[in-house]
C-alpha cells in the first residue's frame, strides 16, 4: 500500500505520491468568514500587512522576546514580503481555535505548521507542504516504562499518553490501541512536559522536532526524546506534513503563496538558511511529489 502522509515533519527515503487529485476543500456555511476573499491578496498589498494566527507552539510559531518566531512565521514572512505584504500581525490563540478563528475572519492565514488532513481540508484550504516529520515520544529520563512507540504504550498496562489538544496524535494513539481513558489532552507543549515530570502521563506524543525543541528549551528537565516512528492508521503510514492555512475563497492568495513557497522548498540551502535555527534540516524539505490535494483526498 502506498504510504499516506499527514501532519508535521521527517521523511525517511523518497516518497512517491500519485498524481494530483481534485481539490478537497469546501466553504463551511455559517462561519462568519468574509463573504468574498477573491481579492484578499490585493487588499493585503494595499494595507501592507497580513493577520496571522499562531498557537505558541515552538518551533512552529511562537513569541520570542515579544517577536513572532518559528518555522511558519519565518517562512511566511519571507513569502509575504515577496508578495508585497511586508508585515505579519500576529494573533495568539489555542491550537484548537485556529481554524474557527480563521473561518470567523479573526486572521487571514494560520501560521502554525498545522498538519494537512482530510478532516481539516473539508473546512479550509492548505498551502502545499512546508515540511515533513514523523512522530516521537518524550519520556522520563531512563525510559522507565520501556516505551518505543504508541503500540508499546498500548501493550503496557496502565501507560498514559499525553497529546496536544486537537492535534493528530490523538487519532494515532487510538489507532495504536491506546484506550481513550489513557490519553490526556494538554493545551500547550510545556503542559505535556510538566505532566510527564509530575507523573500524570508516562509519555508525551508529538512530532519529533517539536519534542527535541521542547527538551532543548528545558535543558535541566529529566526527560529524553525517543527515536521517531511512523504511526499507522487503518494500515496506512502517516508522515505528518504541515502547511499554511487559508479560507477556501482566498484562491489567488493561496496560489501566489504556493509559488513563492516552491522557490524556497526547491532550494534546500535557502530552506535551511531560513529555518535551520529552529531545528529544520534538508530532511524536513517536502519532496516535490508530495501534494496537498493528495493528502486532502486521503
Amino acid at each position: 500500500m502506498t504510504p499516506h502522509l499527514s501532519r508535521r515533519h521527517l521523511l525517511v527515503g523518497a516518497v512517491a505520491v500519485p498524481g494530483l487529485l481534485t481539490a478537497c476543500s469546501r466553504t463551511e456555511a455559517g462561519t462568519g468568514a468574509p463573504a468574498d476573499d477573491a481579492d484578499l491578496l490585493e487588499r493585503l498589498r494595499k494595507q501592507g500587512h497580513v493577520r496571522v494566527g499562531f498557537a505558541g507552539e515552538a518551533p512552529y510559531g511562537f513569541q520570542d522576546g515579544g517577536e513572532l518566531a518559528g518555522e511558519a512565521p519565518t517562512l511566511h514572512r519571507e513569502i509575504f514580503t515577496a508578495l508585497g505584504v511586508p508585515e505579519l500581525r500576529p494573533t495568539l490563540t489555542e491550537f484548537g481555535s485556529l481554524i474557527p478563528g480563521l473561518l470567523a475572519g479573526r486572521f487571514d492565514v494560520v501560521s502554525a505548521g498545522m498538519a494537512i488532513t482530510p478532516e481539516r481540508c473539508a473546512k479550509v484550504a492548505f498551502s502545499e507542504p512546508e515540511f515533513v516529520s514523523p512522530t516521537a515520544l518524550m519520556v522520563r529520563r531512563g525510559n522507565p516504562r520501556g516505551l518505543s512507540d504508541l503500540e508499546s504504550c498500548a501493550a503496557r498496562k496502565g501507560v498514559r499518553v499525553g497529546v496536544l489538544t486537537a492535534a493528530v496524535e490523538t487519532s494515532y494513539a487510538k489507532a495504536a490501541g491506546v484506550p481513550d481513558g489513557s490519553v490526556l489532552a494538554v493545551a500547550r507543549q510545556q503542559d505535556g512536559l510538566d505532566a510527564l515530570l509530575a507523573g500524570r502521563i508516562d509519555a508525551f506524543a508529538l512530532t519529533g522536532i517539536s519534542l527535541r525543541w521542547l527538551a532543548r528549551t528545558n535543558g535541566d528537565a529529566a526527560v529524553e526524546v525517543l527515536e521517531p516512528f511512523v504511526p499507522e492508521v487503518d494500515g496506512v503510514k502517516r508522515y505528518s506534513p504541515g502547511g499554511a492555512v487559508f479560507r477556501t475563497g482566498a484562491v489567488s492568495l493561496r496560489k501566489a503563496f504556493d509559488t513563492e513557497l516552491a522557490r524556497i522548498t526547491g532550494d534546500p540551502a535557502r530552506y535551511v538558511r531560513l529555518i535551520g535555527r529552529y531545528g529544520f534540516t534538508e530532511r524536513e524539505v517536502p519532496p516535490r511529489t508530495l501534494r496537498t490535494a493528495d493528502l486532502c483526498a486521503g
